[in-house]
């Protein structure tokens, strides 16, 4: 379900979010391409981050796929280890977007869109090495800097939940 794009040019677009979406996707997958080839896979990560990401802005809400010790990230270095591991104070990170994967598709259950914030949920499935598909289910919030680019400023990211 989705609210019909504005002519506004301060308002969030409906395709505004779909490139977005398509840009983390290639996004996580060009960090774990750079990461097997031998290349900065940090500085990839970095790049990822400041491009599509709120933090020059203030907190960014970030509650990633696998993390349970420090579960909120909510400041650039915080998802930086998240991403790619490496800083001594997040032992619990093992670099997800190092992992890596083939592709990262989104499926939106819906996306509103009011004014200069949007909100879109539903899944995305990360395709692993050997083909398998990973659901994930996400929140992500979005607001335009003063460049009017789209940033990422709620990210909320959960395993569906399973009996047992």
């Amino acid at each position: 379900m989705r609210q019909a794009a504005s002519a506004e040019a301060g308002e969030i677009t409906a395709e505004e979010i779909d490139q977005a979406q398509q840009s983390w996707g290639k996004g996580i997958v060009a960090i774990g391409k750079v990461y097997i080839d031998g290349g900065d896979y940090s500085k990839v990560a970095e790049d990822h981050i400041d491009t599509l990401y709120a933090f020059q802005s203030g907190p960014v809400l970030f509650k990633p796929t696998k993390a349970a010790d420090k579960q909120f990230r909510l400041t650039r270095e915080e998802a930086l280890s998240y991403f790619v591991a490496g800083n001594e104070k997040f032992v619990e990170d093992h670099g997800f977007a190092i992992q890596p994967w083939m592709k990262v598709r989104f499926e939106n259950a819906a996306t509103f869109l009011h004014g200069d914030y949007a909100v879109a949920m539903g899944n995305y499935f990360f395709t692993q090495l050997d083909e398998e598909e990973i659901k994930v289910e996400y929140t992500f919030g979005y607001i335009k800097d003063n460049a009017g680019k789209l940033r990422i400023n709620l990210h909320h990211s959960s395993l569906p939940f399973s009996y047992g």
